[in-house]
């Protein structure tokens, strides 16, 4: 994959951590991410991964350190200085969060067309018929039926629902996506589907992406840059394949055959 990075990062983490109590969720979490690339965040279960995305996308609040974002007019501010309304305008229009179980990132009692133009009415979408035809439209690219439109999500598969998760997410061209685990839940035949579903848009769309997965072949397939997380921390990042062909740490090197002996 060809990532079209801008010059100054699209996000950026400092010195980032949350403790919960004497618990440590993650500490000292440095990076910056581009648009156009996509990141993975890789570590057995415990290792901080979720906490940290939860932190990233302003879900859970920081011990320490900062998130700086980049707006659409230039303005890199810190997240965690945002007004609430601010916030939430970024998470349904700027930002996309595809779910690891899609029932926590769809409303399950609107219709598929309905879920698609949510968002599309978050951006300043008022024209019915143009908000159903664009959802109709985003079905037909996420594999769906545009016949299905005015079904409920409960109505549909497993595999059916995590593309639809993607249209809400995707509608409005958001410029960062958070993805918790998007096919850990799906059977092997269904995610390899959706892998190559979400590989093509973002491509497509050059969206920068932040992906949490404890599957390397996830990693592998869609991500330019990988961090391994352990205890908390950060051990190791770099290029994906440099990482995974060739890792530094004895915790990576030990991740890495623990799948090549699967």
């Amino acid at each position: 994959m060809t990532a079209n990075l801008n010059d100054k990062p699209l996000l950026s983490a400092r010195n980032l951590g949350k403790h919960y109590g004497q618990r440590l969720g993650c500490r000292d979490v440095n990076f910056d991410l581009y648009e156009g690339e996509v990141l993975a965040v890789v570590g057995e279960s415990g290792s901080g991964k979720s906490t940290l995305l939860g932190l990233l996308a302003t879900e859970l609040s920081p011990t320490a350190g900062a998130v700086h974002y980049r707006m659409r007019d230039g303005e890199t501010r810190n997240l965690f200085d945002l007004s609430e309304a601010d916030r939430r305008f970024l998470l349904g229009t700027d930002w996309g969060f595809v779910r690891q179980d899609a029932r926590d990132g769809l409303r399950m009692g609107v219709s598929a067309g309905g879920n698609v133009g949510e968002r599309l009415m978050a951006v300043g979408g008022r024209h019915y018929g143009r908000i159903r035809d664009t959802a109709s439209d985003w079905l037909n690219r996420v594999e769906i039926e545009p016949e299905r439109i005015d079904d409920l999500p409960k109505s549909f598969s497993g595999g059916m629902r995590q593309r639809l998760q993607i249209a809400r997410n995707l509608v409005t061209h958001p410029r960062l996506v958070f993805m918790d685990e998007p096919t850990s839940s799906l059977d092997v035949s269904v995610q390899a589907r959706l892998l190559d579903l979400i590989r093509g848009l973002v491509s497509e769309l050059g969206l920068a992406v932040i992906i949490v997965t404890h599957d390397l072949a996830v990693a592998r397939l869609l991500s330019h840059r990988i961090m391994v997380m352990r205890q908390g921390r950060v051990i190791e990042t770099g290029l994906t394949d440099q990482v995974l062909d060739d890792p530094r740490e004895a915790y990576t090197q030990l991740l890495v055959s623990s799948v090549l002996a699967a």
